[in-house]
């Protein structure tokens, strides 16, 4: 199989973790989950200063930053598990996602996808999300973007992997809000209240006026119907799985068919 790379996709507590993980074991692939720190063409918990940024700090936070980053033609990536305390903090407030502007976070984002395109050799991943949800989460979420806007941005990670044959796995769910509440009670009250705050407070929940767990479920119900939207207009070969928690193993078989049909 020509594939390099395949990304499965959905809406929270869809199963992406889960169908990674088989995809990735039944294709002899390397699964990365969402998270796990050192994503190949991600930043999950990174800061970002340009070369302006580090004149806000002393010198000797300098050098502690120097001796733990790396450094790009316009600044500098800074991993923030290598830090507390208060130089953890200041870091914190140039973390990418979520804090960084759009205009700073776009090519810094760019920039990371086209590193993994150009280091990935003969390795093949399965990764859980990215393509989608993260885009979505930042354009969409976070600074309220329209449906256009996230299209143009998704677009552009679309033409930087080509070269890998991706192939997304969609996983759509027509019950969210059952799926989250039985979700939430494995996961937790922190779990349920931080990604509440997030979906309610951000530009796209407060312009919607979303409140609570009801207002947290509106924003992911709209965010999937956008997904597919852009989905069904990327020029990137796909297969939408509907509600595969009702029967993974049909599920599975019908995603593997899938992934196989175009070489």
């Amino acid at each position: 199989m020509n594939r390099k790379l395949i990304i499965v996709e959905g809406p929270p507590c869809s199963g992406k973790s889960t169908t990674s993980r088989f995809i990735a074991e039944e294709l002899g692939m390397r699964f990365v989950d969402e998270g796990t720190g050192d994503h190949p063409a991600d930043y999950e918990f990174h800061a970002f200063l340009s070369r302006e940024d580090m004149t806000n700090f002393t010198y000797a936070e300098q050098q502690q930053i120097l001796s733990a980053c790396t450094e790009k033609s316009d600044g500098f990536i800074v991993h923030l598990g290598e830090f507390s305390g208060e130089l953890f903090e200041k870091l914190l407030q140039r973390k990418v996602y979520d804090f960084l502007p759009w205009e700073t976070e776009r090519p810094v984002m760019l920039d990371k996808w086209h590193e993994f395109v150009q280091s990935i050799h003969d390795s093949k991943y399965v990764f859980n999300c990215v393509l989608l949800q993260n885009p979505m989460c930042e354009t969409m979420m976070r600074f309220g973007f329209d449906e256009a806007a996230s299209e143009t941005y998704i677009r552009e990670l679309c033409d930087i992997i080509k070269p890998l044959s991706p192939f997304v796995v969609y996983l759509k769910n027509s019950d969210i809000y059952n799926s989250v509440k039985k979700a939430s009670v494995e996961r937790g009250d922190d779990w349920l209240n931080a990604v509440i705050d997030y979906h309610c407070n951000g530009a796209f929940g407060k312009s919607c006026g979303l409140s609570g767990f009801d207002g947290y479920i509106s924003a992911l119900e709209e965010r999937q119907r956008r997904e597919l939207d852009i989905l069904s207009r990327l020029d990137i070969d796909n297969a939408v799985i509907d509600d595969p928690q009702k029967d993974l193993t049909s599920a599975y078989s019908e995603i593997i068919s899938k992934i196989n049909e175009v070489k």
